[in-house]
């Protein structure tokens, strides 16, 4: 694993990117999300109660994937070790850059798919015993934090211990506001841009583990 600053850096530049894209997916898909299921749930339940059928199963598509992709990270990630990390990002980048192609070659509802699919695995970057150790994707959990660090900071306790969380919280709205221009302007071409960060986010992690020491 890399340095705790380290590892806020990359969990910080990996929410920006599930903000990014998510902004992207949110417009294209008319107020679904690929990378907030919370959001679609709630949506999936107000769909199912007015009857609008075909908007509840594209929500129950949605988190569908969103599942198998966080299963996919499971598994690629599984016994890799210090490279795990890298070897995750590599397979986001694949699947982003996949969903860009797939875009250029007029296949519109595919690059939903390969976006959702990268943003389910992108929740195991910081897997420990089996279960996410760090929300990328989703910012509920991470702003119950924000309020219950700064309650224990008024108690005496750690004063500035709430700030990573605002930094990933910051980073996800940020994305999300370079998704939506980037989108305004590109329409879904704008994954080729979040599939290139990924890529480079991928090179620098797997140059970090390698100069790692072995033990």
């Amino acid at each position: 694993m890399l340095t705790v600053k380290s590892n806020l850096a990359l969990a910080c530049a990996l929410s920006a990117l599930a903000g990014y894209v998510d902004g992207i997916g949110f417009i294209h898909l008319g107020g679904l999300f690929v990378s907030f299921m919370s959001g679609n749930s709630t949506r999936l339940g107000v769909m199912i109660a007015e009857l609008d059928w075909p908007k509840a199963l594209e929500a129950l598509k949605l988190i569908g994937l969103f599942v198998l992709g966080a299963g996919l990270g499971n598994f690629v990630g599984y016994g890799r070790g210090k490279h795990r990390q890298w070897m995750l990002l590599l397979t986001e980048a694949a699947l982003l850059f996949a969903g860009a192609i797939a875009y250029q070659l007029d296949a519109p509802d595919i690059t939903i798919m390969a976006i959702v699919l990268a943003m389910g695995l992108e929740n195991a970057m910081f897997q420990t015993d089996g279960t996410a150790g760090i929300a990328l994707t989703y910012m509920t959990g991470t702003l119950v934090r924000i309020g219950q660090l700064l309650a224990v900071a008024l108690q005496g306790g750690p004063r500035w211990a709430w700030i990573p969380n605002l930094l990933l919280w910051s980073a996800m709205v940020a994305g999300a506001v370079i998704g939506t221009l980037v989108y305004l302007r590109f329409a879904l071409a704008a994954v080729w841009f979040a599939a290139g960060a990924a890529l480079l986010i991928a090179a620098i992690t797997a140059l970090a583990a390698w100069r790692q020491p072995a033990r």
